[in-house]
């Protein structure tokens, strides 16, 4: 193999975009996936807005690309939300802010500068609830998509999913902890039939697969190759509970009645499952085969970027930049040998093999809502 490391953005959400790419090339990594979450989203977690999505023109793509290239650095972009559930006003400006970056990104060169959107799909709860819930959901995601892949499809930009199932985002008072529809395999090949373009497929983050008691290397097994563009680096530790189980989500409960019976309690949203998101190689072993999980994705043909999601508990939750810089360095350092030929430095990547990013000087194009592609 001879893949890129890239670093996802969101773990240096208090440096500016300049900032970021002196951390990226510190860290000796080929690539960035720039995080563009809407300033006023209702996230607080893991989110960084490292471009302007409000002023975005054809100048501004050129002085990025000059900007990148000048660094040696390839690209991509990415916001996380809910687009089909929770609350309406915020679902409809979540949507039109991904409409946003599929504009931005074809300013930026779209698919012939390998210029993807990370997105996540989320889940509509009120239907969900409801007798063949996840089939619902599944239509609403096609009602709702089948504009937006067709506006990516128009523009030359193709669309990722991640498979997050955001087990935080509702309140621990529920049983459930499914709250983005891209969580499982299945719902994503069913996505690819209900939608049948080639410009949308998906990152794939094995950590969140690892603490449901899933093997990422079977799930690369059934994956359509031709769908996968992007992998998440990012671990978890799984710590066994006698208690509430691994699969089934740690519940709240009165705090008063936890205590007297010794038992844990959730004690906020995301505190719900018995594991600790980790990196790989820095600080704690972690619950996954990342030599097994590699050679796999080799067998398969993978291409792609791996780019570091530090979320770890020991690294991004720290809050030391030290710490979070630390981790990313450790990442890049424990994947070197698995993605990279050995050389005279060692096992790396030859800058040399990193292509420029064309500047395809497109035609600018009006910022499009929902309401002008029903």
């Amino acid at each position: 193999m001879n893949n890129q490391i890239w670093l996802m953005t969101s773990a240096l959400d208090q440096l500016n975009l300049d900032q970021v790419i002196e951390k990226a090339n510190e860290t000796g990594v080929q690539g960035l996936d720039v995080c563009v979450f809407r300033k006023d989203g209702t996230r607080d977690d893991f989110v960084a807005t490292h471009m302007d999505y409000e002023n975005f023109n054809k100048e501004n793509a050129k002085a990025i690309l000059t900007k990148f290239n000048n660094a040696k650095l390839r690209m991509s972009l990415g916001a996380f939300d809910n687009l089909i559930g929770g609350d309406e006003a915020e679902k409809l400006k979540n949507q039109n802010h991904l409409l946003k970056l599929i504009r931005m990104a074809y300013l930026l060169g779209g698919d012939e500068n390998d210029v993807k959107v990370g997105t996540f799909v989320g889940y509509n709860h009120e239907i969900g609830i409801l007798e063949n819930g996840f089939e619902r959901n599944l239509e609403e995601y096609q009602r709702i998509f089948t504009p937006i892949i067709k506006y990516a499809e128009s523009l030359g930009v193709t669309v990722l999913y991640e498979n997050c199932p955001m087990e935080g985002w509702r309140s621990s008072g529920y049983s459930t902890t499914f709250n983005n529809l891209t969580g499982v395999l299945a719902a994503r090949k069913i996505m690819y039939e209900m939608i049948p373009s080639r410009n949308h497929g998906e990152i794939y983050d094995p950590s969140h697969d690892v603490w449901q008691n899933t093997d990422p290397v079977e799930v690369i097994k059934h994956t359509d190759m031709s769908r996968l563009h992007r992998i998440h680096v990012k671990s978890t530790r799984n710590i066994p509970d006698p208690y509430w189980g691994n699969m089934y989500p740690m519940q709240r409960v009165k705090a008063e009645w936890a205590q007297k019976a010794g038992v844990p309690y959730s004690t906020n949203d995301w505190d719900r499952h018995h594991y600790e998101a980790t990196l790989p190689g820095f600080g704690l072993g972690d619950s996954m085969d990342w030599r097994a999980f590699v050679n796999i994705l080799n067998e398969k043909g993978f291409e792609g970027p791996f780019e570091i999601e530090n979320e770890a508990k020991l690294s991004k939750q720290t809050g030391s930049l030290a710490a979070i810089m630390q981790g990313c360095k450790a990442a890049v350092q424990n994947l070197a040998p698995l993605l990279w030929p050995l050389n005279e430095n060692g096992f790396s990547y030859a800058e040399a093999e990193i292509k420029p990013l064309k500047d395809l000087e497109r035609q600018d194009v009006p910022v499009k809502t929902m309401q002008d592609l029903y």
